[in-house]
């Protein structure tokens, strides 16, 4: 079974951030895609007053990167952030193929895409 959730460990958080190379703060997180002990994949986010997606792996899955995009939004939502983009290092192409892009020009992504079905994206 595929267990998506994001980690507290601090350490492993930065690891994944310098991994690729991308600036580690203090609202750095990262959501793990994993089954058993092995990672399939992962989202590198900020979280303060909007949620960005730096990162996220896997790009040749799109529908276990769909999953982790979504968990990635659950998360924002449950901590009361509802407004989410994707900076430069994000893969803008997977966005817009899963129809979760909201504005391209200011790289805002649809959290509302969360209550629909994936499937729209064939």
């Amino acid at each position: 079974m595929i267990v998506l959730k994001p980690t507290d460990n601090r350490a492993k958080v930065q690891e994944y951030y310098e991994k690729e190379n991308i600036p580690f703060g203090e609202f750095s997180n990262l959501l793990l895609a994993t089954e058993k002990d092995e990672v399939l994949g992962y989202c590198l986010f900020d979280i303060e007053d909007t949620l960005t997606v730096h990162k996220i792996e896997p790009q040749n899955d799109l529908s276990l990167l769909d999953g982790v995009l979504r968990s990635t939004l659950h998360v924002g939502c449950e901590r009361g952030v509802f407004d989410a983009c994707y900076s430069d290092t994000a893969p803008e192409t997977a966005f817009e193929t899963l129809k979760f892009i909201k504005n391209k020009d200011d790289k805002s992504l649809n959290v509302d895409k969360l209550f629909k079905s994936c499937c729209d994206c064939k």
